[in-house]
């Protein structure tokens, strides 16, 4: 697939995260473009996020001292410079010749942490090789499970500090926008680091299929467990007692998401399950959110309703097919800034000083 030469310098014009939408738009072929900005189905739940993010706003606090302010956290044993996370995103050769690896670029050139994603288009160690950033690596519970449990072993050898298990796409969802378009993988475009997994065939229906009965259920996360010492954070919660049950089974943390409106389309905006999720976790494991972050006063949304941090992704992508590992550098930079932005006008030295935060929400 040939792709027009990303810009070599972003243009002035360029002032928010959401400018690189129509930059990236113009450089990806329309069925690519399909499969990066289309959700399930009538799109509900993608659009949800967003408009969940747009109702909230902040009660800001006046003439509070600022002196050692700072986002620093810690997270899982590791500390983070900010807590916006690169989340897990599949493909990126097909949206920059250098894929992850000018992803990896871009995060490292912000301190910023990347999952990388099971179908990632390099191996996961060349990615590890070459990147500067904490890494976590998304892992789905594959039909074989010997093969997973070796890709789980393989992230641990080459220094991934995290598993992200995601957990709410047994199958894809409904995206009909992709269908429209006559999605496929273009030539040359794999999931490299599933080569030697035992394929499934292709079924005409739902239930019955193997791809479903073999789907993981809760003890295959203390089986995982037993396989690794990494620490598995469960992706794609929603409701609050399946927050108790991945406790329960040994998760270390947990990410509030709705995959991104890309599989059931009829579930509730990430950042409307959050608070149920936060009471019912109480402190004992860190609560993630991902889910129509597009402005760092979005994170400040997100963690003044009990995120411990963000993950963002497709405007990260939209960077990467922009601009390359510049693009994406830029993009996290903005978030950043404007979480900053927003804690200093809002009177917050800490992410800590955030939870304190007065907010109210829009007519």
């Amino acid at each position: 697939m040939q792709l027009p030469p990303p810009l070599e310098t972003i243009p002035p014009e360029i002032a928010s995260v959401e400018d690189y939408e129509a930059l990236a738009r113009e450089r990806l072929p329309a069925s690519v473009w399909a499969y990066l900005n289309g959700g399930s189905a009538d799109e509900l739940a993608m659009r949800a996020n967003r408009e969940a993010l747009l109702r909230i706003k902040v009660l800001p606090r006046l003439l509070r001292p600022m002196q050692g302010a700072h986002t620093r956290l810690t997270l899982l044993g590791t500390e983070l410079a900010h807590p916006v996370i690169i989340a897990p995103t599949a493909f990126h050769r097909m949206f920059h010749p250098e894929g992850e690896l000018a992803t990896a670029l871009g995060a490292a050139a912000t301190e910023s942490p990347m999952v990388v994603s099971t179908s990632a288009t390099h191996t996961l160690e060349d990615i590890a090789a070459t990147s500067r950033t904490p890494l976590w690596f998304q892992l789905y519970i594959q039909p074989d499970r010997e093969f997973t449990i070796a890709l789980a072993q393989r992230a641990e050898a080459a220094g991934y500090k995290a598993l992200v298990l995601t957990a709410d796409a047994p199958l894809n969802g409904l995206r009909n926008r992709e269908q429209r378009a006559g999605f496929s993988l273009p030539p040359g475009i794999e999931a490299v680091n599933m080569k030697g997994v035992r394929a499934f065939p292709p079924a005409d229906r739902v239930f019955g299929s193997d791809l479903l009965d073999r789907a993981p259920v809760w003890e295959d996360i203390a089986w995982l467990r037993s396989h690794t010492s990494l620490p598995i954070i469960l992706k794609g919660v929603l409701h609050p007692e399946d927050a108790e049950l991945a406790i329960q089974a040994g998760a270390s943390g947990i990410i509030v998401s709705n995959h991104g409106g890309r599989t059931l389309d009829i579930v509730p905006a990430a950042l409307h399950a959050l608070p149920a999720i936060v009471k019912k976790v109480a402190g004992r494991v860190p609560v993630l959110m991902d889910g129509g972050i597009r402005r760092g006063s979005d994170a400040f949304i997100a963690i003044a309703m009990g995120a411990d941090a963000v993950l963002c992704g497709r405007p990260v992508v939209h960077g990467l097919a922009a601009a390359g590992a510049v693009g994406v550098a830029h993009v996290l930079k903005l978030l950043r800034t404007e979480l900053e932005m927003t804690m200093a006008l809002a009177g917050c030295r800490t992410l800590a000083e955030i939870r304190n935060a007065s907010l109210t929400f829009a007519p």
